[in-house]
């Protein structure tokens, strides 16, 4: 699935329609240079899961992984920019929340670890302007084909 975004508010609309296509057990990788909307997105799908407006959804680049709970599921949003090594995940937990499936997981800069197995939604954000950016859905099975295939059906 290929999208224009013209706008944040295009991107934050695309996570909402995706957080209300999304369930526990979901799977998100987030592919994008610096500035290009995977935050922005995560917001928009937490709005979309129900989760509270007083919630700040955050950037998680400094702790790593953020829980956001009070939505139709909880929403785990990872940041792997500052993960140096692969034996660094370990230490974070996020195989056993990807493992749990105790709710919907979202990771940004994905493409550097193989964290979400084989079967996830990826997400490519690439900026086209100040405003506008393109976003491109992938599945990588049939789980996230299911999920992408939900998605295109919101409005």
């Amino acid at each position: 699935m290929k999208l224009a975004l013209d706008s944040p508010a295009a991107t934050l609309d695309a996570g909402a329609r995706l957080g209300r296509a999304a369930g526990a057990g979901d799977l998100v990788g987030l592919v994008g240079d610096l500035g290009a909307g995977k935050t922005l997105l995560v917001q928009g799908v937490a709005a979309g899961l129900g989760v509270p407006p007083e919630v700040r959804v955050t950037s998680p680049t400094f702790t790593l992984i953020n829980e956001y709970r009070g939505g139709r599921v909880t929403l785990f949003h990872a940041d792997l920019y500052r993960i140096e090594k692969a034996r660094e995940l370990d230490e974070i937990g996020l195989d056993e929340i990807v493992r749990s499936g105790a709710g919907l997981v979202m990771v940004e800069w994905s493409d550097r670890f193989p964290v979400l197995g084989g079967d996830h939604l990826e997400i490519r954000l690439e900026v086209e302007g100040e405003q506008r950016r393109a976003l491109t859905a992938t599945a990588t099975g049939p789980r996230s084909a299911e999920l992408l295939e939900r998605w295109r059906d919101q409005k």
